[in-house]
């Protein structure tokens, strides 16, 4: 295996860092933990995809567990969450922007890696899904909701678009920053137009899209004296 150039290095460790960001926002404002599970959750968040990806391809000890900067990064981002929750809670947009950035970044980051160790073009594409999905999923189930990836604006297709521009210009001989760039812009406009339009999957006929899918909040339970 090929060391990681430092530019998609860089990358990597950017999408730690918004992963983390994103984590510890969403446990802010949907689950009101503590800072130990704001923390945690941005942990989670951060680093759940790269390492169910480094444990599917032998890569052992993961990345995560061999480079400080990662754990770094993902418990400052969760720190910055939590001091900054206020303010970034005054922004609307700001968990979804989050979340597609780190989804972008780590769509490219995992395929190029499971490129790296010379998987198929379906594997390939397989793990820069997992990777980019992954710790989003592991964040929504320990906050107790239905994962994004199951029941967003388009969530796993902007990440499969993005691992196919990868595959196809690593097959090209053309693979770099620029094209892990385009790749990753394009996963970024796909999944918020699929938001800004809310724009799905297709779903089972006569079955209507979930219209809270992009609330964070939970529902509140029925107390004993409601009646329906």
């Amino acid at each position: 295996m090929n060391p990681q150039p430092p530019l998609l290095l860089a990358l990597d460790l950017t999408g730690t860092f918004v992963f983390a960001l994103n984590g510890a926002l969403t446990a802010v404002r949907a689950a009101r933990l503590d800072v130990v599970g704001v923390v945690t959750l941005g942990m989670m968040t951060a680093l759940g995809g790269g390492v169910i990806r480094d444990l599917v391809i032998g890569d052992i000890p993961p990345a995560t567990f061999r480079d400080w900067r990662y754990f770094a990064l993902a418990v400052g981002g969760g720190l910055v969450a939590f001091a900054l929750s206020k303010l970034l809670n005054r922004l609307e947009t700001s968990i979804t922007v989050f979340d597609a950035m780190g989804l972008s970044v780590f769509a490219v980051i995992g395929t190029s890696k499971a490129a790296d160790f010379g998987l198929g073009i379906g594997p390939t594409l397989l793990l820069g899904v997992v990777t980019a999905v992954g710790g989003g999923t592991i964040r929504d189930v320990l906050i107790g909701q239905i994962p994004t990836v199951l029941r967003s604006e388009l969530y796993a297709i902007p990440a499969l678009a993005a691992a196919a521009v990868t595959v196809g210009a690593i097959h090209m001989n053309i693979h770099g920053l620029a094209t892990a760039l385009a790749a990753a812009a394009l996963c970024f406009v796909i999944r918020m137009l699929g938001v800004h339009f809310r724009l799905n999957a297709p779903g089972p006929p006569g079955i209507d899209a979930d219209p809270g899918s992009t609330d964070p909040d939970p529902p509140p339970a029925a107390g004993p004296g409601d009646r329906r």
